[in-house]
């Protein structure tokens, strides 16, 4: 296990990150708040690339929550069928459409736990939507921050949430609005799973991965 990165470094790293891209924003592609909604329900164990290729035509089609629901769970299926589990992905969007729409007045909700209770929402895309939309400092998980946080010995842990709880307190609270961008843009570019492109990375000094490449 690689020793914990002290306060200072995480300082550094961020203020780094943050001088590279000051305004990092999510690659998924959407014009409101329901569309990304849907576009983070789609994005699970798929491509951000993937998920705007088949998005585009359906938010072009049904750009809202009424739209969507009259194309029903077989037409939405149709749009997004390049992306992994269409089929259950589809159903769950009829469903959160629906319910938008019956309990919200079709509008996407600003709480977790009402974000939450919508079909196929789980708290990693609550939390992209709460940050995303509302800006708020909260830590969306996925792979790719798991991946960085326990290589680096930036915030370890055993499983998502344990990390998600750790970047929450080691991350400076200034950072914690866009950590979460910073750090899935350095996973997917940079500390990549196979073959981590360490001879290129900005924070390489301060990361204490015990199995850097040159």
């Amino acid at each position: 296990m690689p020793r914990l990165m002290s306060k200072a470094e995480i300082a550094e790293a961020f203020g780094r990150w943050q001088a590279a891209n000051p305004h990092p924003v999510t690659e998924l592609e959407y014009a409101s708040p329901f569309q990304l909604l849907v576009a983070v329900v789609l994005s699970a164990q798929a491509t951000d690339k993937s998920v705007n290729l088949a998005t585009r035509a359906l938010f072009r089609d049904a750009p809202t929550p009424e739209a969507m629901a009259s194309l029903g769970e077989t037409l939405i299926a149709d749009y997004i069928k390049t992306i992994g589990l269409f089929r259950n992905k589809a159903k769950n969007v009829a469903q959160l459409c629906r319910q938008l729409l019956e309990r919200h007045a079709g509008e996407v909700p600003h709480s977790r736990e009402a974000l939450e209770a919508l079909p196929g929402v789980g708290r990693k895309t609550a939390n992209v939507v709460l940050n995303a939309i509302w800006r708020e400092p909260v830590m969306a998980v996925d792979t790719h921050i798991f991946r960085v946080s326990n290589r680096m010995g930036l915030a370890p842990g055993k499983d998502v949430r344990a990390v998600e709880d750790a970047l929450m307190r080691r991350i400076p609270k200034a950072s914690l609005v866009d950590a979460h961008h910073w750090l899935i843009l350095h996973g997917r570019y940079v500390c990549m799973a196979r073959k981590p492109a360490c001879g290129t990375c900005t924070v390489r000094d301060l990361c204490q991965s015990l199995d850097k490449t040159e």
